[in-house]
């Protein structure tokens, strides 16, 4: 099962996300997240800083949005990027993980926010699966 891949959208970028479980999902949504923000050949490489960060919410859509928006906030910021990240408490309304990655010198594109069109995490065969909208 393959943890997100980029979709088309009319004027947005979105994201179509997988996982197991909800843990699954959100670490695959920051990695797919990732790859809108940086350029492949500008990728956070090698680990250089690692962020804790914790999110609640009133539900797991809700959770998504927030866990995002931390990660777009600090791209925005400072122009760190993850590419790992490890969950140590998860549930429908709460986040705590350790962000590991490094720094871009340029964002491959600017995320205004994430958004709450037509969001819904629905249960699959093979898992979870929602499509994330970026306002860019």
């Amino acid at each position: 099962m393959i943890g997100f891949e980029e979709v088309e959208h009319t004027a947005d970028v979105a994201l179509r996300v997988r996982g197991r479980d909800l843990s699954d999902l959100l670490v695959n949504a920051a990695l797919g997240l990732t790859t809108l923000l940086a350029d492949q050949t500008d990728s956070p490489g090698q680990a250089t800083q690692e962020r804790q960060v914790e999110v609640e919410a009133f539900d797991p859509e809700s959770l998504l949005v927030s866990w995002l928006s931390e990660l777009i906030f600090w791209a925005e910021k400072d122009g760190f990027v993850c590419n790992k990240v490890e969950v140590y408490d998860v549930s429908p309304t709460r986040l705590k993980a350790v962000c590991v990655g490094g720094f871009v010198s340029e964002l491959r594109h600017h995320i205004k926010a994430v958004t709450y069109h037509n969001l819904k995490i629905i249960q699959t065969d093979q898992g979870l699966e929602t499509i994330v909208v970026f306002d860019v």
